[in-house]
């Protein structure tokens, strides 16, 4: 579990003019990744317009990372959804050669109450081959999973390992922090509380700010892991603006928007999102341009 521990990024998927995978990106942005600190690296996320990509494609961006990482950084794989066969299925059958863990999504629409979270995620730990990293995000899914939830899966299986908590609710992460079983790991999945929350006892981020800035982020993680909480503030504070920026419209738009700045990637995105608008990505190339 303490490949776990620190700075995970979710990896978008970057795209050519004509929406088809940009795999000569991809590989540039995985090196960036590797060179710049992070701690392991989140495939087939959110950010990675999951959503979007076809079942095909998928196998490729995951041939393709790990032909590039080369067991250098720990891989975790998305695999979740809103219809639990489905997804025990997939579990069952996709090829999980080079991933360590599994991220899934609390199911999403559906609504189901806290038991239908539990008995889902417990359908998933008794199919997996591999640990797993329980994922929390309301503002997505449309429903909490509680943190009581989370604590009763963390103590029923061992091999739900952590929880990528996304709730941008600081009681919820104090509850899970208190409450968790030892060695289970609270990641947070809001940049913008991290710090706050590994400073409280969190084990680190799944970010997506940190692929752009992950020399930056994934310093200010470890030096919140340490406790030195006016150094880590620091870098905090220079990158709080565009924490707010890339979110201030959709995720992934607003990363792919930084990254085409730095000239890492293009910022094409497949619809139904769309592209920042011109005016988020003058404010964002104005940030990029004056970061000290």
């Amino acid at each position: 579990m303490q490949k776990f521990v620190g700075t995970g990024v979710a990896i978008i998927t970057p795209f050519n003019a004509d929406k088809s995978v940009d795999f000569v990106g991809l590989e540039k942005l995985v090196n960036y990744q590797i060179d710049n600190g992070i701690d392991y690296i989140v495939i087939n996320g959110t950010t990675g317009e999951s959503a979007t990509v076809t079942k095909e494609e998928r196998q490729q961006i995951i041939k393709s990372i790990a032909a590039t990482n080369n067991k250098r950084l720990p891989l975790v794989l998305g695999i979740g959804g809103n219809n639990t066969i489905a997804v025990v299925e997939e579990l069952q059958s996709v090829d999980l050669t080079h991933i360590d863990a599994i991220l899934s999504v609390a199911p999403y629409y559906s609504k189901p109450t806290q038991e239908g979270f539990y008995q889902h995620f417990k359908a998933i730990a008794l199919a997996s081959p591999k640990p797993i990293i329980l994922y929390n995000v309301p503002g997505r899914t449309a429903k909490n999973m509680d943190a009581a939830t989370t604590i009763r899966l963390a103590n029923d299986f061992e091999n739900v390992i952590a929880v990528k908590e996304a709730g941008n609710n600081v009681q919820q992460y104090l509850e899970l922090i208190k409450n968790k079983p030892k060695d289970f790991l609270i990641i947070s999945g809001d940049d913008d509380l991290a710090l706050s929350v590994v400073l409280a006892g969190a084990s680190g981020v799944i970010s997506v700010i940190g692929q752009a800035f992950p020399k930056e982020f994934s310093q200010l993680i470890n030096l919140g892991l340490e406790g030195k909480n006016k150094e880590a503030y620091e870098i905090h504070f220079k990158l709080m603006e565009i924490i707010d920026l890339i979110f201030a419209e959709n995720n992934p738009a607003g990363i792919k928007a930084v990254l085409k700045t730095l000239k890492l990637t293009s910022d094409e995105v497949r619809l139904p999102l769309v592209k920042a608008s011109e005016q988020l990505q003058k404010e964002i190339a104005n940030f990029v341009e004056n970061l000290q």
